[in-house]
């Protein structure tokens, strides 16, 4: 099979773009450096294309290997034909394969078996030739198969037995079963009702106590909802297709007219309900899911990118606030650069006295450390906090401002190895508040130091395999790292072993080169790290930045094999890599005035490289982050009681999932906006509209006091609609 034919045709791409990725990728180059600095090869294909061929070539290849141990086991038993090898090799799913399989792979003793054990081949291929227009005796041919040693004691005893090997015959049908699962995809109906054990009673799963979808309309979400369901027994779920309509494509493929038609007509009703059914109900469930989990994976991912790329406030000294009832408040107070300044335990939520107490303690912190913003997580008491913040903010005239941030994960993080090492002397909840101040001022920097699957903005990801899921978000979170770039002089060993080509052992490496030399000068030190090679700088240098270092090329994101280059466009206009931060705004304009094309013509080079690096030369030290919307501080709070329908707010989307957005709006729950209130459009996903940590306006529709839930829509808003 020629990969790179069957993937640039799948993906509507050229086969010379895939067959270039797919040796650079065997040749052991990472995906961010091919996309970022191999574009010219590739024909600029990004990170998730490659991600995309590396997917499907990982899939062909494991194809390839087991057509390969296929035809080697039915080989070994000498009954590999000239047509099945053909079948075979042409096979283009695994499906296929194992179907052609089938027949032959060992089984564990069935009743077809023991049937032919007991000598009753025969008669099975016999009845098969059904015998139309002519008179035979059925009953007579199978009295002469009798054995009473092997149990065969009556005519119906060995006319079973051939049924039974007629059976197995069917479901071994490639071509049968091929048909069959196509069909019932077609026609069949996913299927759900309240289980025996748990009957009725109240659960999350109440909508699907009587239920039936089509198999081929059933949305992702739905399927891992009836799995869970099925999972916590309070549902069973069945894949149901019209058995006539099946049933007929059986006959017509193997009942044909005569005295044995009947029997092979009853072998083939068996053989669909015994052996076809379930396991063709088995691969479409385990398809559906694969396909949800999928889905799951890809939602998980998006958010997660979304989140991790959410704009760094720089320069603003915060108090990050990990709320609580019982056990209180931990805060923790940072400075510019994340360094801890002071750390505390305020108990507002346990009496009048301590909540006036907490807030005396709050002033004297924000005024002591001159605090910019209040960070409060979101979890327990995360309202009731806000409260607290918002009272003393209007009572005491202070200027700072609060925000709500996400501190999922935060408690994986303060268990951690990592967190014990920068914070030995702290409890795990002191912790949690210096990661939550530290997420607001540089959400990427602290969240890798998480794992992926915990920061908690996907669906159903608990539902979804780990191993995928794990793949998928450490991709996400490599490309969300190299896209901005690393400070080399100040990014911790969480965050370094995310740069292309960098392992966990070479970032720690990287740091205790660095705690005992001191500061990176240059992108070629990195060189003397241990078990750091050229092919491992080549792939990471330039993710690198050094803002301080001696050449102001390091501070951008070209590349060192493209120095030479950057400073011959430099030349060109009278400048040298030194004038970007002593000259700046005139190299710019001057810049501004080239063209990558010409350039590339004049220099040898591709247009790609050359273009980009124009671009990086123009604004160095750039991080792309900060082309985003700030996130939205607040200095007062909205309880559910203050919402009214028809009211128009602004928040921040929290969370997208298939269904919608959930959004904060400042009340104890996020609201919902739902798929069919997010544009005044069609569209097919919410993604289309909205991502997370977008700030947006939305109409409240409904409130549900009992249940705490508010009903959202941005339909028929328009951007200068008036706030309530």
């Amino acid at each position: 099979m020629n990969f790179s034919q069957v993937i640039a045709k799948e993906l509507g791409l050229k086969q010379a773009q895939v067959q270039e990725a797919v040796n650079l990728l065997d040749s052991g180059n990472t995906i961010p450096f091919i996309a970022r600095y191999r574009k010219e090869v590739t024909g600029e294909l990004d990170e998730n294309v490659l991600r995309d061929i590396v997917e499907r070539l990982d899939y062909l290849r494991r194809l390839e290997q087991r057509k390969a141990e296929v035809l080697r086991l039915i080989d070994e038993q000498g009954k590999l034909s000239d047509e099945l090898s053909a079948q075979i090799t042409a096979a283009t799913v695994l499906q296929d394969v194992e179907d052609l399989y089938r027949p032959y792979k060992q089984k564990r003793r069935t009743r077809a078996t023991v049937a032919k054990e007991k000598g009753l081949e025969p008669l099975a291929s016999w009845l098969l030739l059904q015998y139309p227009g002519v008179r035979v005796d059925p009953q007579g041919e199978a009295a002469k198969y009798l054995n009473a040693e092997l149990d065969v004691t009556t005519a119906e005893d060995a006319l079973n037995g051939a049924m039974d090997i007629i059976a197995e015959l069917i479901a071994d049908d490639a071509a049968l079963r091929k048909q069959i699962r196509e069909e019932t995809w077609r026609i069949a109906d996913v299927v759900a009702a309240a289980s025996a054990k748990k009957g009725k009673e109240r659960s999350a799963y109440e909508m699907y106590y009587e239920y039936r979808e089509p198999v081929r309309k059933i949305p992702p979400h739905r399927i891992l909802a009836l799995n869970r369901g099925e999972i916590e027994e309070f549902i069973t779920v069945k894949i149901e297709a019209p058995l006539e309509t099946i049933q007929r494509l059986i006959d017509m493929r193997y009942v044909k007219t005569g005295p044995c038609a009947d029997y092979v007509r009853r072998a083939a009703a068996d053989s669909y309900k015994r052996l076809i059914e379930p396991s063709i109900e088995r691969e479409i469930r385990a398809e559906l899911s694969s396909q949800a989990e999928e889905q799951a994976i890809k939602v998980f991912a998006a958010n997660l990118r979304q989140l991790l790329l959410q704009p760094p406030v720089r320069g603003r000294i915060v108090l990050g606030l990990d709320p609580g009832f019982r056990t209180g408040c931990k805060w923790a107070v940072v400075d510019e650069t994340g360094k801890l300044m002071k750390v505390g335990v305020i108990y507002p939520h346990t009496g009048k006295k301590q909540r006036e107490e907490s807030k005396v303690a709050l002033k004297k912190a924000i005024t002591e450390f001159a605090v910019d913003i209040i960070a409060i997580g979101n979890g327990t008491a995360s309202r009731e906090t806000e409260e607290v913040v918002a009272e003393m903010i209007q009572e005491e005239g202070i200027t700072a401002e609060f925000i709500l941030v996400s501190e999922a994960g935060a408690s994986v993080y303060s268990a951690s190895k990592l967190a014990g090492e920068e914070f030995p002397d702290f409890d795990l909840s002191l912790r949690s508040a210096v990661s939550i101040a530290r997420r607001l001022q540089d959400p990427l920097a602290e969240l890798v130091k998480i794992e992926p699957k915990a920061v908690g903005v996907g669906q159903y990801q608990h539902d979804v395999q780990p191993k995928r899921l794990e793949e998928s978000l450490h991709g996400v979170v490599e490309t969300c790292v190299n896209v901005v770039g690393v400070d080399l002089n100040t990014a911790s060993a969480s965050l370094l072993q995310y740069v292309a080509g960098l392992k966990p052992a070479v970032a720690k490496n990287i740091v205790a080169w660095r705690d005992e030399n001191g500061k990176f000068k240059s992108r070629a030190q990195l060189k003397k790290i241990p078990r750091l090679g050229a092919q491992t700088f080549i792939q990471c240098a330039g993710f690198i930045r050094l803002p301080d270092g001696d050449n102001p090329l390091e501070n951008t994101p070209v590349h060192p094999e493209s120095y030479q280059l950057a400073e011959n466009i430099l030349k060109k206009v009278g400048h040298t890599p030194q004038d970007l931060k002593d000259q700046l705004r005139e190299v710019r304009q001057k810049l501004a005035e080239l063209t990558a094309e010409e350039l590339a013509e004049e220099f040898g080079a591709g247009v790609p490289t050359v273009r980009d690096i124009l671009d990086a030369l123009q604004r160095p030290g750039r991080d792309p982050r900060e082309d985003l919307p700030r996130p939205l501080l607040r200095r007062d709070v909205t309880h559910l009681e203050d919402l009214k329908e028809g009211m128009i707010l602004e928040g921040t989307v929290r969370n997208v999932v298939d269904f919608g957005a959930f959004v904060d709006i400042g009340v104890k729950h996020d609201g919902l906006v739902h798929i069919s209130q997010l544009s005044d459009n069609y569209i097919k996903h919410p993604m289309e509209v909205v991502a997370v940590g977008d700030i947006v306006k939305v109409r409240v529709l409904g409130i549900d006091k009992e249940r705490e839930r508010v009903s959202l829509s941005m339909k028929e808003l328009l951007p200068n609609a008036s706030l309530a």
